[in-house]
């Protein structure tokens, strides 16, 4: 996938509820607010998402990009 493809659907994500998969395994749910070129992420309303479905809340964080294996985007709501 190219750098401005990847762009584009973080644009689109602006706003909404994204889920991250990190170097290490956590994951991490939350509202994307922004990001750049490093893809940096900048989340608000974030939670880490435990076993057996507990989360620990961390409220507004920003994730440094080296550190992401996946986002995953909203579903797409074109049909």
């Amino acid at each position: 996938m190219s750098q401005d493809m990847a762009s584009k659907i973080l644009d689109e994500s602006v706003g909404k509820v994204v889920l991250i998969k990190l170097k290490g395994g956590k994951i991490i749910r939350g509202n994307l607010q922004g990001f750049d070129m490093h893809m940096n992420l900048l989340l608000e309303s974030s939670e880490e998402i435990l076993d057996e479905g507990k989360t620990n809340s961390l409220g507004t964080i920003v994730v440094r990009g080296d550190n992401v294996v996946i986002i995953s985007p909203p579903p797409s709501t074109n049909h």
